[in-house]
């Protein structure tokens, strides 16, 4: 006998049962435990730097074109992923990205060049990223505008998490078993628990037969009455790349990943040089820096949907300002000063996380373009990633190491950012 599949009708959000928010807060963990353990598949090439550079003799320009290989093939996912995802499944294709990073890690750590490891490190950072928009695209469907800041600033410190969970462990395995072995055991957790998130999760609520939330906010409301029609093959796309907006919002991101990913790529170089410390010691002063990614993205995200109306623009300014003074600080500051450098560290990265730029581009996309959204914001900021990567690696090599003006440009583009910013109404 056949049963009625028809899904309930939307409800407005106060209205939805208590399963609806039970389940609500099931996605939106299983998520971020998944994700807490991403990035030992991801960034793990940061820490483990010093001893691949020293093993195969790399220049500071081949350190990073290896890293910008990485940044790069994770941009051209995410120009793609969030779109397939939309048509094909969300949260299967998470469960595909963290099941191929574990193989394509492994791929990596046979590498014995630059340019092998470069190849297959951009070739990982291309399937890795088919588990970063797909999900936010997965939390946006249980989560409407109102409550979006704080679900995807947990999602964000859950990110910042796991930078500060790969520093720790891949610092630990590199320095214990060598770099090689930071590439093949700790990925393993990675693709257990992609199968694991796929079990326990659903992509939208009519999946498990309650009703879908009504948009209520203005800002998402109007994205989301779009024709669906408009919304097939590459019509979201179309819509997104036409709004000036939201192509504001994509290069503000760019630019926040050249002070973010920067700052990720060169501190711990930076330490182990001019302050000459070893691999363990420069772990433990640099973790302030993903402590700062950590703990910022719950606090901006409750602060524009609480105090702020959803508004993301005023924290995004505060983020920019706060973080150029602490970069500025940093290029005066000498290396050897661990005491001022630290800290300095801690709240650069705070600053830099206090930044709801995820909620904003679903915010101006809405929930059916929301993957889509979320690839093209961070398309743009994994290209501009990469070149800072590139750019800061020729002024290295090719000036004498002249570390100040890496900090101080850094710095620059935080206020362009708040500059660009200004002009988002959102």
């Amino acid at each position: 006998m056949e049963t009625d599949k028809t899904p309930p009708p939307a409800l407005s959000y106060q209205y939805l049962p208590p399963l609806y928010h039970r389940w609500k807060w099931r996605v939106l963990l299983s998520f971020d435990g998944c994700y807490l353990f991403l990035y030992l598949g991801r960034f793990n090439f940061c820490p483990a730097a010093r001893l691949v550079k020293d093993e195969l003799d790399l220049s500071h320009l081949e350190v990073a074109l290896i890293t910008a290989m990485l940044l790069w093939g994770f941009g051209l996912g995410d120009l793609v992923h969030g779109r397939l995802s939309e048509a094909y499944g969300l949260r299967l294709w998470v469960m595909l990205g963290a099941i191929l990073t574990t193989i394509f890690n492994w791929v990596t750590s046979f590498g014995t060049s630059a340019l092998t490891l470069a190849i297959r490190w951009g070739i990982n950072g291309f399937v890795n990223a088919a588990s970063w928009s797909p999900g936010i695209s997965l939390i946006s469907q249980w989560w409407p505008r109102r409550d979006r800041g704080k679900a995807l600033g947990i999602t964000m410190m859950a990110a910042g998490g796991a930078m500060l969970m790969m520093w720790l462990v891949t610092g630990w395995v590199a320095a214990e078993f060598g770099w090689r072995a930071a590439f093949r055991y700790p990925p393993l957790i990675i693709a257990a628990l992609g199968v694991i998130f796929y079990l326990v999760t659903r992509d939208r609520p009519s999946e498990v037969g309650l009703p879908e939330y009504i948009e209520e906010d203005e800002v998402s409301a109007s994205a989301e009455s779009v024709d669906k029609e408009r919304l097939r093959g590459l019509g979201p796309y179309k819509r997104l790349l036409s709004n000036p907006q939201f192509q504001l919002a994509c290069h503000v991101k760019g630019l926040e990943n050249v002070a973010r990913y920067g700052l990720t790529t060169w501190v711990p170089l930076y330490y182990s040089q001019k302050a000459g410390l070893d691999i363990t010691s420069t772990v433990l002063v640099t973790m302030a820096l993903p402590i700062g990614y950590l703990l910022a993205p719950v606090v901006a995200g409750v602060i524009s949907d609480n105090l702020m109306n959803s508004a993301r623009r005023p924290m995004i300014m505060v983020s920019c300002g706060i973080s150029a003074l602490a970069l500025v600080a940093l290029a005066l500051v000498p290396a050897t000063n661990l005491y001022l450098g630290a800290p300095l560290l801690l709240v650069g990265g705070f600053a830099l996380s206090l930044t709801p730029m995820a909620a904003l581009a679903v915010d101006i996309a809405g929930r059916h373009m929301a993957g889509t959204s979320s690839g093209l914001l961070d398309a743009h900021g994994y290209l501009y990633a990469g070149l800072q990567a590139i750019i800061f690696g020729v002024v290295l090599d090719m000036s004498g190491s002249p570390w100040p003006a890496v900090f101080v440009g850094m710095a620059a583009t935080r206020v362009l950012s708040a500059v660009m910013i200004s002009f988002v109404k959102v």
